[in-house]
């Protein structure tokens, strides 16, 4: 076996598998053998093969099941289908060996059917020898020597066995078994209808081959497998594709023409890399308009990376790329068509859609959502090295209902157990208490999948994901709802000539929610439900939809409780629980010096919204307002506005109310250590009484100053005081402070006047930031009327 060589072999539509030949013998033969179970009782018969003509094949007559020397054959198809039939009902898959050409035409005269599992696999072939093996095949030769010889007569014309080989070195199939050998797994005219139409449907290959089960009365009947079927499925999307791949660059092509800014890129073989654009594609295809390369600079925080076309809810391999916006909203950050699968081109398309999206935005995404696959995983991590990556929760929970769909029907309570665990756990010690108690109670512990599935838990599972942003309103919201963009508008049955048209009804109806979402924002203030002044912050910062939910947060510490658990210096930690829930408590830990606190449910860190904990330890310690690091500009209405509005200027009251907040609480905090202190002893009392009465007279006597000082500044800035007045300060002045000369007081003058043109400087950038402000909402108002005007149109054309 030295000197064979290794080829490829199609047996069906598919699949193909190594077959090897002697140097010494011309050609190889690649055509499938035919499967058929059809009597031998009969001289001849015929047999339809769906991809061809129909053929006529000839069997011996009698009740001959055994082939033998000299038995004749009308021709090699037709002793090609009866060693097969043979093999099918002994139970051994079979194959093509070699084959011997004549020397005077070059026609076939001998063939050699052998046994699957004759010879043995070359580990030194050529075509391995230089490349790595990514996914080993199992090694099925054993050495078999089962075969079938059969020559073509010289006059007569029919094939005639020259050599049989009964016996077999291995153990032979049953018969509830023998259609998943290869030779025998064969997808007939009638089954490729019947995928077309449930694919079509928008039915996946489980489903479908559930359902030819039913249709054939059995898994052995049917005559292939699902792997067959997936197959099958995936060279007709192929196949689709190439078809029309073209469509879509010449709608590339019309939309870039249309607006140069519009982006386009399309991945090619290194062959086709110096071609026109009419090469041939055998990549992958991305492209972005101006709005979704302007919105990720906007709300690219976080991004999604749909491709539930996998599971052929699409019957185009058609992948968006997708965020959130201001409102909650989905929004595109792009589309890509994906044509080829490898790890090569994932990481050309990320590539590619992030040189796409730096236009206005030279940014990463702190957050990628993707489906949970390897190969995705394995891209991830070569472009977005810093990102955190999160598998898609939907996708995990519908393959579970693939992986496990006999649990779930024998067990109806363990989608709620399963949910459970996932999604109502507040920890990681939660978690795996009860993951491994799930497996227990449905005896799941050796479940392959589920194992997988758990060693990567800390990128789908929620518990390890909310130290990071994903502009999720809760850990818990389902996660389908960030892939239904084009929910409505593009599903299982829509083809390439369809999509144009529905891609862009999807694009306008997005636009338009979030046109009516902006005129709600500004047009109709939301109802306050409590007269805190960090309520009705809230209310003129946020989006409606985001100040709804913080207002249920606010509203919510009514029935909650703070109670101090230590105190260290400037950082207190507070247990915060319903009222009578006392075991469910949060920890919150609170920096009053740094307005800052950090609570272990972390839904600020996952949603960029304050948490009910939180905004109870503020309620405690008196923080009226919101502190600016808890105010994300991409949840404010001024998300996609290049001005910033939280200045001194616009928000004069909220930082004086957070600035004597702060005095007052450090000051508490300061005076309560001093206290707990000084309260151990009389001795250490009495001491602490004459200090707090030394200390009244110091602040009694810097408040004074503190009047002399904005008496001092009036006579700088008071140009329209009579000079009698200005005599009789000075005169005050001059008695109470020790004469300096002429140069200190020109100093202090101009020190004064410097002081007034800053409060000068500041009153002119309050109100142009006010004036920038009113423009700002007058170009929404602008953009909002011309957006119904074009709806308005479109409706009476």
């Amino acid at each position: 076996m030295d000197n064979e060589e290794v080829l490829d072999f199609d047996v069906d539509d598919d699949d193909g598998i190594d077959i090897e030949h002697n140097d010494s013998i011309d050609i190889l033969d690649d055509s499938p053998i035919p499967d058929t179970t059809t009597s031998t009782t009969t001289t001849t018969t015929t047999t339809t093969n769906p991809d061809s003509s129909a053929a006529h094949y000839y069997f011996p007559d009698g009740d001959l099941l055994e082939p033998y020397d000299g038995l004749e054959f009308e021709s090699e198809e037709s002793a090609k289908a009866f060693y097969n039939s043979y093999a099918r009902r002994v139970g051994f898959s079979t194959r093509v060996s070699s084959s011997r050409r004549s020397r005077r035409d070059g026609a076939i005269i001998q063939r050699q059917f052998v046994c699957a599992k004759e010879g043995f696999r070359n580990m030194n072939e050529k075509r391995t020898k230089d490349r790595e093996i990514k996914r080993p095949r199992t090694v099925t030769r054993v050495g078999c020597k089962a075969s079938l010889s059969v020559k073509m007569h010289d006059s007569s014309g029919k094939w005639i066995v020259s050599g049989f080989v009964k016996e077999h070195n291995h153990e032979l199939v049953p018969p509830d078994q023998v259609h998943c050998l290869r030779s025998h797994r064969q997808i007939s005219g009638p089954a490729k209808t019947l995928i077309d139409t449930l694919q079509a449907a928008g039915m996946g290959p489980r489903r479908i081959m559930s359902a030819l089960i039913k249709e054939y009365g059995g898994i052995s009947k049917v005559g292939f497998t699902e792997v067959d079927c997936r197959n099958y499925m995936r060279n007709n999307r192929q196949k689709s594709i190439q078809g029309e791949i073209q469509l879509l660059l010449d709608y590339l092509r019309q939309m870039n023409s249309e607006n140069p800014t519009f982006f386009y890129a399309v991945q090619r073989s290194e062959d086709n890399h110096h071609h026109d654009h009419q090469s041939v594609v055998v990549g992958n295809v991305f492209w972005a308009d101006p709005k979704a390369i302007l919105d990720f600079a906007y709300f690219g925080d976080t991004v999604t990376f749909d491709t539930t076309y996998r599971s052929n809810r699409y019957r185009l391999p058609f992948a968006p790329f997708t965020g959130v916006n201001h409102h909650g909203q989905p929004v595109l950050f792009g589309c890509a068509f994906i044509v080829n699968e490898t790890e090569a081109s994932f990481v050309w398309l990320f590539k590619t859609w992030l040189a796409a999206m730096s236009a206005h935005a030279a940014r990463s995404p702190v957050s990628i959502t993707t489906d949970h696959d390897a190969v995705i995983r394995a891209a991830v991590v070569q472009v977005f090295p810093e990102a955190r990556h999160r598998f898609c929760k939907w996708h995990i929970f519908k393959k579970c209902q693939e992986k496990l769909s006999h649990v779930f029907l024998r067990h109806p309570s363990f989608e709620s157990d399963f949910h459970k665990s996932v999604n109502l756990t507040d920890s990681v010690e939660d978690f795996e208490s009860c993951w491994f108690s799930l497996l227990d109670k449905y005896e799941l512990r050796d479940h392959d999948w589920l194992q997988a599935l758990y060693s990567d838990r800390r990128q789908w599972v929620p518990v390890y994901l909310r130290d990071t942003f994903f502009a999720e309103m809760s850990s818990t919201q389902r996660s389908d709802s960030i892939n239904s963009y084009f929910d409505g508008y593009i599903n299982a049955s829509t083809n390439l000539t369809q999509f144009f048209k529905l891609y862009e009804k999807a694009l306008e109806s997005r636009l338009e929610k979030e046109v009516k979402a902006d005129y709600d924002t500004m047009n109709s203030p939301p109802v306050l439900k409590t007269p805190s002044p960090m309520e009705k912050q809230a209310s003129e910062l946020y989006t409606r939809k985001l100040f709804t939910r913080f207002q249920e947060e606010l509203v919510g510490t009514l029935t909650f409780m703070a109670s101090k658990a230590d105190d260290d210096g400037d950082l207190g930690t507070y247990q915060v629980a319903k009222y009578g829930e006392t075991h469910k408590a949060h920890c919150v830990k609170f920096n009053i010096l740094e307005m800052r606190a950090n609570c272990s449910c972390q839904m600020f860190e996952f949603s960029g919204i304050v948490c009910r904990h939180i905004l109870a330890v503020f309620r405690v310690t008196n923080l009226l307002t919101l502190p600016p690091y808890y105010i994300l500009k991409r949840w404010t209405r001024n998300a996609k506005s290049s001005v910033i509005f939280d200045d001194y200027g616009l928000h004069a009251y909220d930082n004086y109310l957070e600035s004597h907040t702060v005095r007052y609480n450090t000051l508490r905090h300061k005076a309560f250590n001093f206290v707990q202190e000084a309260g151990k002893s009389i001795y250490t009392c009495d001491v602490a009484l004459v200090a707090l009465q030394e200390a009244a007279k110091t602040v009694s006597l810097e408040m004074k100053n503190e009047v002399r000082r904005t008496m001092a500044n009036g006579h700088v800035k008071g140009s329209s005081a009579s000079d009698g007045e200005h005599i009789r300060r000075s005169e005050e002045c001059q008695q109470e402070e020790p004469e300096v000369d002429e140069m200190d007081k020109k100093i202090i003058e101009l020190r004064h006047e410097l002081e007034l043109a800053n409060r000068k400087c500041e009153a002119y950038r309050t109100n142009l930031l006010s004036v920038l402000k009113e423009l700002e909402d007058q170009k929404l108002q602008v953009s909002i009327k011309v957006q119904n005007i074009k709806i308005s149109l479109k409706d009476s054309l």
